[in-house]
């Protein structure tokens, strides 16, 4: 029984990797994009929901006043969320609209609800939700308005990074991201399913909000993105609209971070998965039960760790497996090398395709397991912690775009 037990659990959670590494291939695939160019007519609401961002503000609307997009057609916002420094001061200065919020907030989608019902009654067809610690490509808006214009309501752009060479650490979330983009974002779009939207540097439509956005989570992207999915909205991956951001330099920093994102990851499957599966089942729809999946990570991640170490018992015990279990538990170390160099090679790969320097990413590229290795104990603490206490990462890192831009 034990045995059965540790088969079943064996080979869905090989399928679920391998669903994940077959879904991703995707992104290769060879088809006409179907967003096209349109003539500029879209009208944006450029969100920025800030905190002591004094430091970093000013880089991130600075490059938005600098938009290849016209300027008739977009307003800058700063939504200032209990500041205790000069954010408001310098956003203003820079060129932004600023609103203070006054109701009490725990995340940043209680601030973006803020900021939503404060512009429900303006006349903007979309919102684009940046944070503060940005800066971003001249052409953002230009692209949007063409994601927007083709039918799209709802549209990821891709991260990049604007400190990637900084430390092994910042090096490893920037693969992160390029990992989604490609594999993920890029993958979905190929096939008309939905992308995901990460956190900034997206556009949704003011219809959309309109109709009702109260996210009960800490991560009110990935709640976005089922809620979309959920209404039949497909998440459109704009590549070249890009956003550069700034990535934790401290591993504690990251430590917070990345807890945040669990929590709500975590509360995303418990509150959706069931209304997605019926949406699967009832409308045949590929994006919910990907949804699904997507949102499972954590205990898929904890699960492929529990197996290990049974797998390690089985071994010093003397329990023999039977075919390739048996095969698979004699590799060994030469397994883990081989899973490892896999990860190096991907890594590479993301890195010269989205054109920057492998050299400068050395030590993400080699250290990149180590990042995602460490993800798992916060996975598995906030599988059983209710409770998660928002915590401010500080923001330093100055950037101009057009040197962003000319670096690589």
């Amino acid at each position: 029984m034990i045995l059965f037990i540790y088969y079943t659990l064996f080979v869905i959670t090989l399928l679920y990797g391998l669903y994940f590494a077959i879904s991703g291939l995707l992104a290769f695939r060879n088809v006409e994009d179907p967003i096209r160019y349109h003539k500029a007519r879209t009208k944006f609401a450029v969100i920025i929901a800030a905190r002591n961002e004094a430091i970093v503000i000013k880089d991130l609307i600075k490059s938005l006043k600098e938009q290849d997009y016209p300027t008739k057609l977009y307003d800058i916002y700063v939504f200032a969320n209990n500041c205790t420094d000069n954010t408001e001061s310098v956003s203003k200065k820079a060129g932004a609209k600023v609103i203070n919020v006054t109701e009490k907030t725990k995340s940043k989608g209680d601030v973006l609800q803020f900021a939503f019902k404060k512009l429900k009654k303006k006349d903007y067809d979309a919102y684009i939700i940046f944070d503060a610690d940005n800066v971003v490509h001249p052409d953002f808006l230009k692209i949007m308005n063409n994601a927007y214009t083709s039918g799209y309501n709802v549209a990821q752009g891709r991260k990049d990074s604007k400190n990637l060479e900084d430390n092994w650490l910042s090096a490893s979330y920037s693969l992160f991201y390029y990992i989604q983009n490609f594999f993920f974002n890029k993958s979905r779009m190929k096939v008309d399913a939905a992308a995901a939207i990460n956190g900034t540097g997206f556009m949704v439509a003011k219809k959309i909000i309109d109709d009702g956005f109260e996210p009960k989570t800490v991560t009110e992207d990935i709640e976005l993105s089922i809620l979309c999915v959920l209404r039949g909205e497909k998440i459109a991956y704009v590549e070249n609209a890009i956003t550069y951001d700034e990535q934790p330099i401290k591993f504690k920093d990251s430590w917070h971070q990345r807890s945040r994102w669990s929590k709500g990851i975590i509360d995303c499957n418990r509150l959706y998965r069931k209304p997605l599966l019926k949406k699967f089942i009832k409308d045949k729809d590929f994006s919910a039960l990907d949804k699904v999946l997507f949102s499972a990570a954590p205990w898929f991640s904890i699960l492929a760790i529990a197996l290990t170490g049974v797998l390690g018992i089985f071994r010093m015990t003397g329990i023999e497996l039977n075919d390739i279990f048996s095969y698979i538990s004699s590799l060994g170390l030469v397994c883990f090398m081989i899973v490892y160099l896999g990860s190096v090679i991907i890594n590479i790969f993301v890195i010269m395709y989205y054109k920057r320097d492998v050299y400068d990413s050395l030590h993400g590229i080699l250290l990149f397991s180590l990042f995602i290795i460490t993800w798992i104990p916060i996975n598995f603490i906030y599988l059983f912690k209710k409770e998660l206490k928002w915590v401010q990462i500080e923001h330093k890192k100055k950037a101009n775009v057009k040197e962003i831009l000319i670096e690589k």
